[in-house]
C-alpha cells in the first residue's frame, strides 16, 4: 500500500531592502564552496570531481534564478546552516564548562 501525503507550501518570505542581492550572494556562494573543494581533491576527482562540479554549476543556476526572479520563494541556505553550526557550538561549550567544574 502507497500512502501518499503532500505538505503545506511555505509562506512567501517577507521583502526587505537588500534581500535579492544577499539572496543572489547565498545562492551562489554554496556552489561554488563545492567547485573549490572538487578542484583541491587529486587530480580533480576524476569522474566524481567533474560530476559534482557539473551539478553544483546546474544547483548555482537555478538557486539564482529562484533569488533572482522568485525571492519570495528563496530561502537562504546560509542561515539554515549557521543555526545547525551554532547549535554545535553551544553544545560544545556547554561540555567544555562541564569539564572545568570540580569533581
Amino acid at each position: 500500500m502507497l500512502i501518499l501525503f503532500t505538505r503545506e507550501a511555505e509562506p512567501d518570505a517577507p521583502y526587505w531592502t537588500g534581500r535579492v542581492l544577499l539572496g543572489a550572494l547565498d545562492a551562489l556562494a554554496w556552489p561554488a564552496a563545492w567547485m573549490a573543494l572538487a578542484f583541491q581533491l587529486p587530480e580533480r576527482g576524476g569522474m566524481v570531481g567533474g560530476l559534482m562540479i557539473s551539478l553544483a554549476a546546474l544547483a548555482a543556476v537555478r538557486r539564482l534564478h529562484t533569488a533572482l526572479c522568485e525571492n519570495h520563494r528563496y530561502r537562504f541556505t546560509t542561515w539554515k546552516v549557521g543555526k545547525v553550526l551554532l547549535g554545535l557550538y553551544f553544545i560544545g561549550v556547554v561540555m567544555k564548562l562541564l569539564t572545568m567544574l570540580p569533581q
